[in-house]
């Protein structure tokens, strides 16, 4: 049914994996680790566009905060004057509020068109019904694009011997199955990679938080709702990136980390440039009305209005 975001996802992946499995070997953990890592980057690169009007669309929402209260009290007990009111308001600035949640909207589809890539690896390759499968068994069913040797290629990559499509709670019986491809891997190997991964991914997930909510306006920051959001995201989220983990393969927490890195970093440039676009409109207002100031000493000119004029004609 998602076989649209399926399959784009897929030849993503498998570009990456070609690319680094040409320098490091195509079995090696690494190059399918750097491969899921670069495919976030590639999604978010596409997505960086929005991103910026995300963040515009955030600045505009504040700066209309105190005419957007001031029709709210205005037109209290009028649900349909105030919606009314408010999208005059909204077009009038070129506000368009979907693009606040456009890059989220987005980028869940995406996460899980990756999930189910990765997951499909180790079960069956285009919905051919055979859920449940092992990795052994699953070792000749292609995956989307990736073939069958691609697939073994999975399988068989490991970091720091723990396999990427292993999570910390797999049952014994899907560990056992990867005697072929590396010897049996047990929970503490595996633990030992996913736990700095899922460490690294919920502090990622608390600072991008923290950079978020340090950037909301006083105004916002005191709503009685957004104090509850802002507690949500800057510690129950994290909390749930750690209580999640342990049923997550190595290569989705690889995802989440690299998204989230990729996130802090996205949010501080975005921002520093944004600053610097408004800081240097601020200095153009300010020169203009510098410009217009008379100099000191100078007599200033009286300036001739129309009707001024008429009457010296008529004279």
């Amino acid at each position: 049914m998602l076989d649209f975001i399926y399959y784009p996802v897929s030849a993503i992946l498998w570009f990456w994996h070609k690319v680094f499995g040409s320098v490091l070997g195509p079995d090696n953990g690494f190059a399918w680790a750097l491969a899921v890592v670069f495919l976030v980057f590639t999604l978010r690169i596409f997505l960086l566009k929005p991103a910026i009007k995300q963040v515009r669309t955030t600045r505009q929402m504040q700066e209309l905060q105190p005419q957007i209260k001031a029709l709210q009290k205005k037109h209290t007990g009028d649900r349909q004057r105030q919606a009314a009111e408010m999208q005059k308001l909204q077009k009038e600035h070129g506000f368009n509020p979907l693009m606040g949640c456009l890059p989220a909207l987005v980028q869940a589809p995406m996460f899980l068109g990756l999930y189910h890539v990765l997951r499909s690896f180790n079960r069956t390759g285009t919905g051919l019904g055979q859920l449940g499968m092992t990795p052994e068994a699953n070792a000749t069913t292609p995956n989307y694009i990736f073939s069958a040797v691609d697939v073994q290629s999975f399988l068989s990559a490991r970091l720091f011997g723990a396999p990427i499509s292993a999570a910390i709670t797999s049952p014994q019986s899907t560990l056992a199955s990867f005697a072929p491809y590396g010897g049996v891997p047990t929970v503490a190997t595996i633990a030992a990679v996913a736990i700095p991964l899922m460490v690294l991914a919920s502090l990622a997930t608390h600072f991008n938080a923290r950079a978020s909510v340090a950037r909301q306006s006083p105004d916002a920051a005191a709503n009685p709702q957004s104090a509850i959001m802002n507690k949500l995201v800057l510690w129950i989220f994290p909390l749930g990136v750690l209580v999640g983990g342990p049923f997550l393969m190595i290569a989705i927490l690889l995802y989440w980390v690299s998204n989230n890195i990729w996130t802090y970093g996205q949010q501080h440039l975005v921002f520093a440039r944004i600053d610097r676009e408004e800081a240097a409109k601020q200095r153009e207002v300010a020169e203009r009305r510098q410009a217009t100031v008379p100099k000191p000493g100078a007599r200033p000119t009286a300036r001739k209005t129309t009707t001024t004029r008429k009457r010296r004609r008529r004279k």
